[in-house]
């Protein structure tokens, strides 16, 4: 069995002025401050948040 595919993700734009709902998705996501890093596994449900605020991010294959 293959492991999980995993990205990551960093924060490189601001949440001031952002929609609640791309909020969200972003403190789901577990990041909080701008250039914070981190590893996620690529669920769909992951992959969704990442889609709607992937203006805000830097994405990486591991």
């Amino acid at each position: 069995m293959t492991a999980p595919k995993q990205i990551k993700l960093t924060l490189i734009r601001s949440l001031a002025k952002r929609l609640p709902k791309h909020k969200a998705c972003v403190h789901g996501l577990g990041l909080k401050r701008m250039h914070q890093t981190v590893t996620v596994t690529a669920t769909p449900e992951n992959m969704g948040m990442v889609n709607k605020v992937s203006y805000m991010l830097r994405i990486e294959e591991v």
